[in-house]
């Protein structure tokens, strides 16, 4: 009997285990699950889904996309975000990019890009054949020197595989449109299967009319929204022609240009069109499988426009105030809010500081440095740690 009592014991011991095992299991995969939703998660590519992560990286824009092995890099935010993006992409697994493109030499799009170009090895880089006389630009020039590699400027009409994926270049049509940088944006539309996603960086109202009359597929399940969703871009006809079920707006929390704009925001609400929103939801992950988009969260649809505190009340394009300028004293340029214009970044300069040594770089193969032992911090860091600029490369 004593034995059956102690038997019965165990039993009701191991049951009471379980139990609390099975708690904790249901406590912890909701938790884990909103984890996922509220910092982008870690999504895994198994090789038969399409991948579309756009990064919260604050006012700029940032995509990866991922299909099997093969990725795609979109732009990589301000000089500030390089490092940022890195561990992002290497939190993912990735150290091969079968193509990185800089839409346009803005600087809260190719900010980051010569850390990337740097870190990982690109079998393409795509830019627009158009150039600004900026420390950021020649950050980038450098790094695609310093691995010789050679820039792609891609055409209307080019098409490029992604392992499963079909890439399909969409903009710009024309060769020249004066001296706007946002019209001159590598815009590109991504297959997969039934899926489809429209990329089409700060492209403005011009380019979008060029498109729209180029008898290209425009038509996207997803749109990301051109220019953090400037009304300079987004027309209605241009929306009409894409057609989109979702559009991701890539904006920075309580930006001070109004993006993205209300009445982008309101012509969405008509159209019943879905939206999310970096500047609300962190990081937004899109999964294709060919036929169906899931996400790592629900749409926001959160229509309230940016603040608009900016002196960016005229949104017409100034052609004249359009040309480029190098700042003196280190500091670079960003984009002005809507009329193509650059003006003083208001983040740091970065800049390369190597495993030993006294000086701090402008690249991080200066002389006899180790470049993957090198890494960013800002110039004024750098400066009250006691490191002095280099002569050779600053």
């Amino acid at each position: 009997m004593a034995r059956g009592r102690r038997g019965k014991g165990k039993n009701q011991a191991k049951r009471f285990l379980l139990a609390v095992i099975a708690l904790v299991l249901a406590a912890v995969y909701p938790v884990q699950e909103q984890l996922t939703k509220e910092t982008g998660g870690t999504a895994v590519s198994d090789g038969s889904t399409l991948e579309v992560h756009y990064l919260d990286i604050g006012q700029g824009d940032c995509t990866l996309i991922r299909q099997g092995d093969h990725a795609m890099l979109i732009d990589a935010g301000n000089n500030s975000k390089g490092t940022k993006v890195q561990a992002y992409l290497e939190n993912q697994g990735i150290d091969h990019l079968d193509y990185v493109i800089g839409t346009h030499p803005d600087a809260d799009h190719i900010g980051g890009l010569d850390v990337i170009i740097y870190k990982f090895d690109c079998d393409e880089v795509w830019m627009p054949d158009y150039s600004k006389d900026t420390r950021t630009y020649d950050d980038v020039i450098q790094a695609v020197k310093a691995k010789d590699y050679q820039i792609t400027h891609p055409k209307t009409g080019d098409e490029y595989a992604l392992g499963e994926a079909r890439v399909t270049v969409v903009c710009p049509v024309k060769d020249s449109y004066g001296s706007n940088a946002n019209d001159y944006s590598i815009g590109v539309r991504v297959q997969f299967g039934e899926n489809s996603f429209l990329f089409t960086g700060d492209a403005e109202e011009h380019s979008e009319e060029d498109m729209t009359a180029s008898g290209e597929n425009l038509n996207a399940d997803v749109y990301k929204a051109a220019h953090h969703g400037s009304r300079t871009a987004n027309t209605e006809d241009f929306l009409k022609a894409v057609d989109p079920q979702y559009v991701v707006f890539s904006c920075g929390e309580g930006n001070t240009y109004g993006h993205p704009h209300a009445e982008v925001l309101n012509r969405l609400r008509e159209m019943g069109i879905q939206i999310f929103r970096t500047d609300d939801q962190g990081t937004v992950i899109a999964v294709s499988n060919g036929s169906t988009i899931t996400w790592n969260q629900d749409p926001c649809n959160d229509y309230s426009a940016g603040s608009d505190s900016a002196d960016d009340a005229s949104d017409s394009y100034d052609a004249g105030s359009g040309s480029d300028v190098r700042y003196s004293g280190g500091s670079d340029s960003t984009q002005n809010a809507d009329n193509g214009t650059e003006t003083e970044d208001t983040q740091d300069t970065m800049v390369w500081i190597s495993e030993t040594g006294s000086k701090y770089h402008s690249i991080p193969n200066c002389g006899k440095m180790n470049p993957d032992k090198a890494w960013q911090e800002s110039e004024a860091q750098a400066r009250s740690q006691g490191y002095e600029a280099c002569k050779k490369c600053w």
